[in-house]
């Protein structure tokens, strides 16, 4: 039995899609069956609660096998990263009592700085409150998703896919969710390790090519288009972050746009990501079409 947070999101879900796929059984902590029914009609074991709540961790963790553990995506944190903070203070105090055999934890590129961070700030703030834990714990640091492009298949039809990376042309870490829950439960499942150790997972790939893909997929001619750095609070406004609260967002792209969240990072293994940013929009295109 393995635990799988977060299993109604994207990474959450594609890593218990792999672990069922392997044959293994999967718990998750939901705060919302109705949500998740599906998992359950899939034989998931659903416990109630959220991260927020130690006691339902500590409950969760019961007699598993392995931990998939991450933090929820705060697009807006408070100046002091309360909410992430909390959350580990959680975990600690779970996995402390629990004690499982081994916990894979979702982190990022980058997280291995303290500063200059933006959002990403809350993942480094998992791998230094994890640091005094003696459990065998892997953080996978991944680079940005390919599935934050799919807005491409809306937007992009006239040919531009605007975008933060600037210049487009430039590689940065970029990886397929798919790609995250295939590492994790590779993690998980395979061969036991001692200690902490990190794993930087993607592929270099430039904003230039994401949009060539795109365009393969909508049969279009697409270019990146790099939007000005005046223009990002407004852009992430539209998006959903609230106005005047895009700092820490901005943040990420100005740390990827000036090199600090790169692979090479010392003592970090280095696991290539196995999906294109094309495969990624196929199978979001086949899904809306059906």
């Amino acid at each position: 039995m393995f635990l799988v947070t977060g299993i109604t999101g994207k990474v959450g879900g594609a890593t218990a899609e792999h672990l069922l796929a392997h044959g293994k059984k999967v718990r998750a902590l939901v705060r919302n069956r109705e949500k998740a029914a599906h998992w359950a009609n899939r034989g998931v074991e659903l416990v109630d609660g959220d991260w927020n709540d130690s006691a339902a961790i500590g409950h969760a963790l019961k007699g598993v096998e392995g931990a998939f553990v991450m933090l929820p995506a705060v697009w807006a944190p408070s100046p002091d990263f309360k909410e992430a903070r909390g959350v580990i203070a959680n975990y600690v105090e779970a996995l402390t009592r629990a004690s499982p055999p081994r916990v894979v934890a979702l982190s990022s590129m980058g997280a291995n700085r303290t500063s200059g961070l933006g959002m990403i700030t809350a993942l480094s703030l998992l791998e230094q409150g994890f640091r005094d834990l003696t459990l065998p714990i892997a953080y996978v640091r991944a680079g940005g998703f390919f599935e934050n492009f799919l807005y491409g298949l809306h937007v992009a039809q006239g040919g531009t896919l605007p975008v933060c990376y600037n210049p487009t042309d430039r590689k940065s870490t970029m990886v397929a969710t798919s790609d995250i829950g295939a590492e994790v439960t590779a993690l998980l499942t395979g061969p036991a390790w001692s200690g902490h150790l990190a794993i930087e997972l993607g592929s270099m790939v430039s904003a230039d090519e994401v949009a060539t893909q795109l365009g393969e997929v909508l049969k279009v001619d697409v270019n990146a288009f790099a939007v000005p750095r005046a223009g990002w609070p407004a852009a992430f406004e539209q998006l959903g972050v609230p106005k005047g609260q895009t700092g820490p967002a901005e943040a990420v792209y100005d740390a990827v746009n000036s090199g600090w969240m790169d692979l090479g990072v010392e003592g970090t293994e280095h696991v290539p990501g196995a999906t294109s940013a094309r495969d990624v929009f196929a199978a979001a295109l086949k899904a809306a079409t059906e």
